[in-house]
């Protein structure tokens, strides 16, 4: 705008933005598949911890909690929004920067862990490749309890000290001797 110019209601363009940087909120998605266990844990009235992590998941920049969720599922997307605030003295975080935003739900204590490379798929159920003591392998059905990064965790089908495959499990057969 220029000094004289008129200003109308309906104008498009606003004289100005007003940003709250401090504190902030970060609106993200969630696939609607992981919506019911978020919503359980706001229900019990516990606050979920989240975490602003840079675009290569490198560096955490903030840490904040889960403000609210969104009322409706994005059909096209099958995702929901979620809102965290973060306090932002430092002004780490700035408003429309792009951020990966990771969500503590829940935490799963003595599990077994695995690799993500180490679990492979079948029209059935999900499986690994088990090392057996006379150094075949055997594919072994398991139940996948959630994925963190580059571990899963393994409900049942696996037990510890278990020695999985990672690497060509596409070239592999059951009963099939590794060298």
């Amino acid at each position: 705008m220029d000094p004289g110019n008129i200003v109308h209601a309906a104008d498009t363009n606003g004289l100005l933005v007003i940003t709250e940087m401090d504190p902030i909120a970060v609106i993200f998605a969630i696939s609607e598949d992981s919506l019911p266990q978020v919503q359980q844990q706001m229900r019990g009235g516990h606050p979920l911890p989240a975490e602003a992590y840079d675009r290569d998941l490198k560096h955490k920049l903030a840490s904040g909690t889960l403000l609210t969720i969104d009322n409706q599922i994005d059909p096209t997307t099958g995702t929901v929004k979620l809102k965290a605030l973060f306090p932002n003295a430092n002004n780490t975080l700035f408003p429309n920067q792009f951020v990966n935003v990771r969500l503590l739900v829940d935490t799963i204590r003595n599990a077994v862990l695995v690799p993500n490379a180490a679990i492979q798929h079948s029209p059935k159920s999900a499986f690994v490749y088990v090392v057996k003591p006379d150094n075949t392998v055997e594919a072994r059905n398991v139940e996948v309890q959630g994925t963190e990064r580059d571990q899963t965790a393994i409900a049942h089908g696996l037990m510890a000290e278990e020695v999985v495959v990672t690497d060509g499990v596409d070239k592999l057969q059951p009963g099939q001797r590794l060298l």
